[in-house]
């Protein structure tokens, strides 16, 4: 056995079957004689139900994992360069992206018989945040042997941008050395209130982004929090069919109970008459055809 490949093995069954499956594991191990294999077997560890759902979307959808793989590295790309232009548009793609993900890997959580929660569906997509920002964590999801989120402050923060990286437009400007520097008359109070109307516009076209593919994350939310509610309310009113059915096949059963007791009753007396009958019509015929004097 293979103990990676095992990890992998024991990591696609759900959370209340890994101890068992991996302890059987290691118990073969150790009794081929193979005490170092039994020891790694035994210390993998059972990944949390918001790992294992995360590693579920990456074994069942793989075409989707590798393109949320290949977000990350755009995303970690546009850190290091400064684009400030791509992380816009990458970071209103990567909340809808995640969104969306975290869905399905519920939903196929659910398909697979394992629950998942509100905290847990978050927990899910915080793993897929990690997934984007650090391509280690990216590499141990794709090959479904993540065991737990990531620490909450791994991130984009810790990305050092790339030598000769120009700074964000809206952050900096470049310096030109004072030699070099053509020393304009002072500007007016009016030209001061000008630049400073600028720079108030060019922040507030920031926020307007993020605040947009923030709206466009939560709508996305709340239209899949509406289908889940639309799918209970189908599922409640065919519970209530099934109970409907049930309990008038209860009656009929109920019904039919009585009535053969009732026949069950009937036949008992008429064949208690007809024994009498029959016994009668016995003794009479042994008077009949007793001796003769």
């Amino acid at each position: 056995m293979d103990v990676e490949s095992l990890e992998v093995e024991l990591f696609g069954l759900r959370p209340s079957e890994f101890t068992a499956a991996r302890d059987e594991y290691a118990a073969k191990a150790r009794k081929a004689g193979d005490r170092q294999l039994a020891a790694a077997i035994a210390a993998l560890r059972k990944p949390t139900v918001a790992a294992w759902a995360a590693g579920l979307l990456a074994r069942r959808r793989p075409k989707e994992a590798q393109s949320l793989v290949q977000l990350g590295e755009a995303l970690r790309t546009a850190h290091r360069t400064l684009d400030a232009e791509q992380l816009r548009k990458l970071s209103h793609d990567q909340h809808v992206v995640i969104g969306r993900l975290a869905r399905t890997a519920r939903a196929l959580a659910v398909e697979a018989g394992q629950a998942v929660s509100e905290p847990v569906l978050h927990e899910v997509e915080q793993i897929l945040h990690a997934v984007l920002a650090d391509a280690d964590t990216a590499a141990l999801w794709e090959a479904g042997r993540l065991v737990k989120a990531p620490d909450a402050a791994l991130g984009f923060t810790g990305l050092e941008p790339a030598s000769g990286a120009a700074a964000p437009r809206w952050t900096a400007r470049p310096v030109v050395p004072a030699k070099d520097q053509v020393r304009p008359s002072e500007p007016d109070g009016e030209g001061r209130a000008a630049q400073a109307r600028r720079e108030r516009a060019r922040a507030a076209q920031v926020e307007a982004a993020e605040t947009a593919a923030e709206a466009e994350r939560l709508e996305a939310a709340q239209a899949a929090a509406q289908e889940l509610a639309d799918r209970a309310g189908v599922d409640v009113v065919a519970a209530e069919d099934d109970v409907r059915a049930a309990g008038e096949r209860l009656e009929t059963a109920r019904a039919a109970s009585v009535d053969a007791a009732a026949g069950l009753k009937e036949a008992g007396r008429a064949a208690a008459m007809a024994r009498t009958k029959a016994e009668a019509a016995a003794r009479k015929a042994a008077k009949l055809t007793g001796p003769e004097e």
